[in-house]
């Protein structure tokens, strides 16, 4: 892959139950820092109001936390459920945070994940996506245009609103949440920003990759706008180890637990299938193409896969969980840092062109070396007899074509 792939985070979070909330917050910013630390690109926090287990119900105020503690990396909503707010105030918070974070803040928006979200906030499921759009719609022109604008929403109201605080950043990153449906697609062409891919890592998700990217090309098209498959970012499980093997029986309990406990038992996906073994689980994830485990080769290889299969995109964010232990996931980032990154942003191409020229003419340069050498030595009779009295002994030993160098450089001394 000789593209520059992004590679960032995205942390919904999923946290099992039974554990100190708050440690599990302080956890989520150490891995802020650790990513940070490690070069990663991006990181993207959710937001969610129920079900025990996806606990930052302010993706803004976690990320303006993790900015205190982070230097380089960009920090995106992943995303802003925009039926729960009023059109304003998120434009507000998105700017609050781009000036905390100094010009880092990326802009997420969605319609809304969780159904149990939506009930108790009185919203009706079937208006959540053309609310998405129309108050995306809105914070777009509060933070572009710099003239009051008046809006009678669906379900707010702008009298003559502006921001009066302006974005560091000249163009704010904007990405749109798409699942399965065509509708997060489509209203991203529509105003021409980026995509977040959150469920390619179900099956169902993988395979509408194929068709997903020309909803949003035919939308920006009809609307006038221009979209770019680098703004495009699909959210994929990673764990890396030693072995394919290793890196499976590393996140079987906690993948079984999530799937079990969570994605079946709580939220209660109908196609959700429950496992009796953690182990079998992870091998079916990983069958299926949602989910990367095993050795840094295979994730450079499974990467290569789903940009044929999606026909390129620009970031890569590995899906954030509690799978396995915590040392065995930071490893995991870390590997992904040191081998996977690197090798798809074409990091390594000059190293390994270099090695391999040097090598090619490894007897030939180190025998001009020699020659150098014993050219200096030979000036001087003392270090001369040195030279061959340090060989005799057995301190160093020469090449054949150092010697010969070395032979004929003595006797040009002579």
């Amino acid at each position: 892959m000789d593209e520059r792939l992004g590679f960032g985070v995205f942390l919904a979070p999923h946290h099992p139950t039974g554990e100190s909330p708050t440690l599990q917050l302080q956890r989520d910013l150490q891995l802020a820092t650790l990513l940070d630390d490690l070069g990663y690109d991006e990181l993207w926090v959710g937001e969610h109001h129920s079900g025990g287990w996806e606990t930052i119900a302010s993706p803004e105020m976690f990320l303006a936390a993790a900015a205190m503690v982070t230097h380089r990396i960009k920090l995106g909503t992943g995303v802003v459920s925009i039926p729960y707010h009023h059109p304003f105030t998120v434009a507000q918070r998105i700017v609050m945070l781009d000036h905390l974070s100094r010009g880092r803040a990326m802009l997420g928006v969605g319609p809304g994940a969780l159904p149990s979200d939506a009930f108790m906030l009185g919203i009706d499921p079937m208006t959540q996506r053309d609310q998405m759009d129309e108050g995306l719609g809105v914070i777009i022109r509060l933070l572009t245009e710099r003239e009051p604008i008046t809006v009678d929403g669906s379900w707010y109201r702008l009298r003559d609103a502006a921001l009066h605080l302006r974005p560091i950043q000249r163009e704010m990153p904007i990405g749109v949440a798409s699942m399965i449906s065509p509708a997060g697609m489509k209203c991203a062409g529509k105003y021409g920003v980026g995509v977040l891919s959150v469920g390619s890592y179900l099956p169902e998700g993988l395979s509408a990759l194929k068709t997903q990217w020309a909803f949003a090309e035919s939308s920006a098209k009809e609307h006038g706008k221009q979209v770019d498959r680098a703004n495009w970012r699909i959210v994929m499980p990673f764990h890396i180890s030693d072995s394919k093997e290793q890196a499976m029986r590393e996140v079987a309990d906690g993948l079984k637990r999530w799937n079990n406990e969570y994605v079946v038992g709580i939220l209660g996906r109908p196609d959700g299938k429950v496992f009796d073994d953690g182990y079998e689980a992870a091998r079916f994830m990983n069958e299926m193409g949602g989910g990367i485990f095993g050795t840094p080769e295979d994730a450079i290889e499974k990467l290569a896969k789903l940009k044929e299969l999606s026909g390129g995109f620009g970031t890569v964010l590995a899906f954030a969980h509690d799978w396995a232990p915590r040392e065995k996931m930071w490893r995991s980032y870390e590997l992904l840092a040191r081998h996977v990154i690197p090798a798809c942003q074409g990091q390594l191409v000059s190293i390994d062109q270099s090695a391999a020229r040097v090598s090619a003419n490894k007897e030939k340069l180190m025998g001009a070396v020699a020659g150098a050498i014993m050219k200096a030595i030979s000036s001087d009779q003392k270090a001369v007899e040195a030279f061959a009295k340090s060989a005799e002994m057995g301190a160093f030993s020469l090449a054949p074509a150092q010697k010969a160098a070395a032979e004929d450089a003595s006797r040009s001394g002579k």
